[in-house]
């Protein structure tokens, strides 16, 4: 069904009578004709004032086309499709229908089927589930559809339920998902009341190699492993077989080594089966993170609280860091990490090696500073206050982000990102003169989270496939009576005053289109009339 979302901008089809002025007024100048009298010509030029008519046709309804598709584009013209309407809609995930649990909830779809519920996926476009596709997936069979689906880019399970509510009006919706945590992140807008939310747990365990990192003749793995209850990492130190033969990994199965395609190598860990497929691909790290800490005798306290705060984020990290107190002054960034705790100058070429080499650079206030009283926002709501008793009001940084503020809004930790690299300005100290950091229990992740930031576009690959990897394999599930929405039956079948649903297509953009070929051809007619009169003037 055609319909405009702005009927009143059809007031612009007026336009259509300026062409029509245009070709009455703008008349083509007559034809030279020799004549013996003057009386004769003047005569017939009166004649052709008062015999107005239209000339050049098809240039004109060109041109009133043109006028009049731009002036429906601009009306907000779509199509809309009425959606075929149910007496509800099972919405089944992708994840759900790989889990045994689904078999035991089979009669309960079946029944909600026979009352004419549709059984679509739980995806983009809430496609629907073919019978074929239902009855694989309820005799605990594999399907190929679900595993289409799966693979599909997808936002956490609440959000993809809050679209369904709204493309399918009125209807009742049975959710069917399993109880990982990941389905539930984020914020939790309220959902209708005819949404009941059935979770199928997942007793299932996984494990999958996060990361390794060779020394010397032996490898350092880190082996995720995941269940309801939590997700854990474990180090294990595996020999290297001669000729890279495979070897077994204890938790986790055959693994072995492959080359890459890019130079490099890697770990497959190789899944257990019929026809063992590779998974988990893994480069092997060359080196470990490297950290440099330089402290001059006035900074001796705060170089120990702030080593003891890396060794306990470094149990955070896949693989180990190489952390080292510095007792010469570097000349030259050589660690992946440098944290200066001095008041001498940085070297002047340190800039450059920061942007041009990846590095990152943390320097604390130089004294004396000058004495405050703030607090440092905690990074845990349940956390207590940090006290910060004095601080360095340090010229701002061009270019430069807050990290850590304190609770009037001011820095207290700021990042400057050079090239590649970052450089890092504290404006307290980690000594207890300065500030209540040193006795803070979230140091430690305070620290992790610079040493291993969350997965983003300008993070390094290491930290995006770790948390990558995590995420594949997370089973961490929520317990039952946390969903507001559970429910023990489905919810009633809509009434017949339901409003009916539609899909709606916009067809603005076609008719920009039309719009230009339009004017294509009425300026190639233009040219083509001009070319005609200037030869018959002449």
């Amino acid at each position: 069904m055609f319909t405009l979302l702005n009927p009143a901008a059809l007031l612009a089809l007026l336009g259509l009578l300026v062409p029509v002025a245009i070709h009455l007024w703008n008349r083509r100048p007559g034809r030279e004709v020799a004549v013996g009298s003057l009386r004769w010509l003047a005569a017939g030029a009166n004649r052709r004032l008062r015999n107005l008519k239209l000339e050049q046709l098809w240039l004109l309804l060109l041109r009133a086309a043109l006028l009049a598709v731009l002036a429906v584009a601009v009306a907000g013209p779509v199509w809309q499709q009425r959606q075929p309407t149910s007496r509800g809609v099972v919405l089944l995930s992708a994840e759900a229908a790989r889990l045994p649990a689904l078999v035991g909830l089979k009669p309960t779809i079946d029944s909600l089927r026979r009352k004419g519920y549709a059984l679509r996926w739980l995806a983009a476009g809430f496609p629907r589930v073919t019978g074929a596709a239902w009855r694989a997936l309820a005799a605990g069979r594999p399907s190929s559809a679900a595993d289409s689906v799966a693979n599909a880019p997808r936002p956490f399970a609440w959000a993809r339920v809050q679209q369904a509510a709204d493309v399918f009006p009125g209807q009742p919706l049975f959710v069917v998902t399993s109880a990982a945590l990941c389905n539930f992140q984020g914020s939790h807008a309220p959902l209708p009341a005819a949404v009941t939310w059935q979770a199928l747990p997942d007793t299932t365990t996984t494990s999958w190699l996060g990361a390794a990192e060779q020394v010397g003749d032996s490898l350092q793995l880190l082996v995720g492993r995941s269940s309801e209850m939590q997700t854990t990492y474990q180090r294990k130190k595996v020999p290297v077989r001669p000729n890279r033969q495979p070897f077994r990994v204890a938790g986790l199965g055959p693994v072995r080594f492959q080359p890459g395609k890019q130079g490099g190598e890697y770990l497959v860990r190789v899944a257990a089966g019929k026809t063992p497929q590779p998974v988990d691909e893994i480069g092997i790290d060359a080196a470990p993170m490297s950290i440099d800490l330089y402290a001059t005798p006035d900074y001796a306290a705060d170089a120990r609280y702030l080593e003891a705060g890396l060794r306990a984020a470094a149990a955070g990290l896949s693989i180990t860091p190489r952390l080292r107190r510095v007792k010469l002054r570097p000349t030259q960034l050589t660690a992946h990490w440098t944290f200066w705790l001095s008041d001498e100058p940085l070297p002047a070429n340190w800039q450059k090696d920061v942007a041009g080499h990846a590095r990152q650079l943390w320097r604390e206030a130089a004294a004396p500073g000058v004495s405050d009283t703030t607090y440092l926002v905690p990074a845990d709501a349940a956390a207590a206050s940090i006290s910060v008793f004095r601080r360095v009001n340090s010229p701002a940084m061009q270019g430069s982000e807050t990290v850590w503020a304190d609770g009037r809004g001011r820095a207290i930790l700021v990042r400057q990102r050079l090239g590649r690299g970052s450089l890092y300005q504290l404006h307290t100290r980690l000594n207890p003169a300065w500030s209540e950091l040193a006795d803070d229990p979230q140091l430690p992740a305070r620290l992790l989270e610079l040493l291993q930031p969350e997965p983003t576009a300008n993070t390094g690959r290491n930290q995006t496939r770790l948390a990558e990897a995590e995420a594949a394999h997370d089973r961490r599930a929520l317990a039952p009576v946390q969903l507001p929405t559970a429910s023990a039956s489905p919810a009633k079948p809509i009434t017949a005053n339901a409003q009916p649903s539609f899909r709606q297509t916009d067809l603005r953009p076609w008719l920009v289109l039309l719009a230009g070929l339009l004017l294509l051809l009425e300026r190639l007619l233009a040219r083509r009339q001009a070319e005609i009169i200037l030869p018959a003037t002449a």
